[in-house]
């Protein structure tokens, strides 16, 4: 892998990661199309790391503040000044962790199917075409009334299921969570910073594990991979400014019409012998 290539993978990944279109999908199908093959899901993991990052550097604040309060709400230490198990902020702790359970467990057993058989292309425009359909009616009918006070374990969990789903190339980490909050009733700006959030521990996890099993195989060229995920970051912290902004105020259509245009271009490209099924 080139430098220029590595270069417009990391921006491939930065724009696309924060938006319900896939990145993997992208990475997938752009690798293939500009003719340097699937980086493979080893790479894709590895410079989501970048975008991550991003999110960390983002909701820096008020991750410490998650992270903190939830350890001050163990009620068998004693602190100074204690937090209750009902406080807003105690209550998502438990729920990135109750929510990152399904896509680490999914993600273990199903780690060759995911590596493997699920990349093909056909699979991949059928579920980003399918499931632009459901974030289509969920964007269009949920009630989007409940924000992330509202939250509680039961949705956390849920939302894992929905965020599990990524697992096949072509849902989209954050649009499977972003669709199962808004059928759950959350509005827009709540379900997309819930996926924001319940991604950090399931990225990383992921991310880690990959660079150390591919560092050992030497399967991966580590400077076209850092700029990757160095472009990822800087491009990927951008995405989440914008997207934040607009996510409020503007519906989903867009992003539902583009993964439906999408799919079908990608089948008329395999159809055409432009892109490889594997």
């Amino acid at each position: 892998m080139g430098i220029l290539e590595a270069i417009i993978l990391g921006v491939i990944q930065g724009v696309t990661e924060f938006l319900p279109i896939s990145s993997s999908a992208h990475i997938r199908i752009f690798g293939d199309l500009f003719g340097w093959g699937d980086p493979g899901a080893a790479f894709t993991a590895i410079i989501q790391l970048g975008t991550e990052a991003a999110v960390l550097v983002y909701f820096w604040h008020d991750i410490v503040r998650i992270i903190s309060k939830w350890f001050r709400a163990i009620p068998w230490f004693k602190w100074s000044n204690p937090v209750s198990q009902k406080d807003p902020d105690v209550r998502m702790g438990w729920v990135v962790i109750a929510g990152t359970l399904p896509i680490g467990i999914l993600g273990f057993f199903f780690a060759d199917t995911i590596e493997t058989s699920l990349r093909n292309l056909y699979i991949v425009a059928f579920v980003l075409a399918f499931f632009a359909l459901i974030l289509g009616f969920a964007d269009r009918y949920a009630k989007k009334t409940k924000t992330l006070d509202d939250i509680n374990i039961r949705d956390g969990i849920l939302l894992g299921f929905g965020q599990a789903l990524a697992l096949i190339p072509g849902v989209s980490r954050s649009g499977g969570t972003i669709t199962v909050g808004l059928l759950l009733g959350y509005t827009r700006e709540a379900a997309a910073r819930m996926s924001f959030l319940l991604a950090v521990p399931a990225v990383i996890a992921s991310g880690f594990f990959q660079l150390a099993k591919s560092s050992g195989q030497g399967t991966l060229e580590f400077g076209p991979t850092a700029v990757a995920t160095i472009i990822s970051f800087v491009v990927g912290y951008a995405v989440i400014v914008w997207f934040l902004k607009i996510v409020s105020t503007y519906s989903y259509l867009p992003f539902v019409i583009y993964r439906i245009l999408l799919a079908i271009t990608v089948v008329a490209l395999l159809g055409a012998g432009l892109l490889s099924v594997f």
